[in-house]
């Protein structure tokens, strides 16, 4: 997928301002009109000048936009990076990618792919709806987290810093910064949401403000891999204590266990350590630990470990690990 230069579809420097923007739009879409321009490509230009207007024209998605962007030059292979959008507050009950719901959008537009894997196919024409209820409630806010791990194991209060994009007197976009202090409860799991009540827009006319409902994912972690309420984790082996059996530490988030090893485990044998996954909530069900065999070899830098390893050669002469995979 290539990256759209949305700035560079409607002639404008990264510091326009909204105004700016507006006056250009209006320009090109009066000179690109597929009804009025008689130019070959000008239905090309007109859905380009579009899309790129919807983004701009929105303080939210023209932040959002500068961030995951900057460095980029128009054709360039793009691929937004995983998360790329947390920490950012906005309007809605959706993050970018799954759709703005509160932004200030157009009327439905033809989006393009890039479009769509920054702001999802139902950011297309949102906003109206939100407009009108926030006319009287606050309208509420939306922001992705990303939190450790371990805090889903134990619970946890933490502080969190979000971005909220907001525009300068002189039209500018910029990007304010809040803190708030934030309850991580134990068992949550990636997807699921926290409500901060009247954390949201301020109402209108006495009217109670919306509230703030953060996303949780999950940081990348080191030795930890998430999978709904399960977690795996790589344990090395010795290739004696694979062939031969052992009992060896295995680290989980919660502190080291002991595990047996079955005697003849062959790499990637998954042991199951069940209800050490992810806490449960409310009564639910907790997920499963599963500890992943990987062989680790030693290494063959002395004499004494090469003699070793033609020894082994010698011993398992008929062993062929390509013809036992099928190679």
């Amino acid at each position: 997928m290539q990256y759209k230069d949305y700035y560079e579809s409607l002639d404008l420097p990264r510091t326009a301002t909204q105004d700016e923007i507006k006056k250009a739009y209006r320009k090109l879409a009066r000179k690109y009109h597929p009804d009025v321009s008689k130019l070959a490509d000008a239905e090309t230009r007109f859905k380009e000048i579009n899309e790129a207007n919807e983004v701009l024209k929105d303080p939210e998605r023209r932040a959002a936009y500068d961030q995951v962007g900057s460095g980029f030059k128009a054709g360039q292979e793009f691929q937004p990076p995983p998360n790329w959008d947390a920490g950012f507050e906005f309007r809605g009950g959706e993050a970018p990618g799954g759709g703005f719901a509160g932004s200030r959008g157009g009327e439905g537009f033809d989006a393009s792919d890039f479009f769509e894997s920054l702001f999802g196919s139902r950011a297309r024409g949102a906003g109206a709806g939100a407009r009108r209820s926030a006319s009287r409630q606050g309208e509420d806010h939306h922001a992705k987290v990303l939190i450790d791990l371990e805090d889903a194991y134990r619970g946890a209060e933490r502080s969190i810093s979000l971005r909220v994009p907001k525009e300068a007197a002189d039209g500018r976009v910029f990007l304010d910064e809040r803190r708030l202090d934030v309850h991580i409860p134990k068992g949550i799991r990636a997807g699921q949401h926290l409500r901060l009540s009247g954390q949201g827009s301020p109402g209108i006319g006495g009217a109670p403000p919306g509230d703030l409902y953060l996303e949780i994912e999950f940081k990348p972690h080191p030795r930890y891999r998430v999978d709904t309420a399960d977690v795996y984790v790589e344990l090395p082996l010795a290739p004696w204590e694979a062939a031969l059996g052992a009992t060896v530490d295995a680290a989980t988030p919660e502190g080291t266990v002991q595990l047996t090893i079955p005697k003849g485990s062959a790499a990637g044998r998954k042991l199951r350590l069940k209800g050490r996954g992810l806490p449960a909530r409310s009564g639910g069900t907790p997920g499963d630990l599963y500890a992943v065999l990987a062989i680790a070899l030693p290494p063959a830098d002395t004499d004494k470990a090469r003699d070793a390893y033609a020894a082994m050669a010698a011993t398992f002469a008929g062993f062929d690990p390509r013809h036992l995979r099928g190679g």
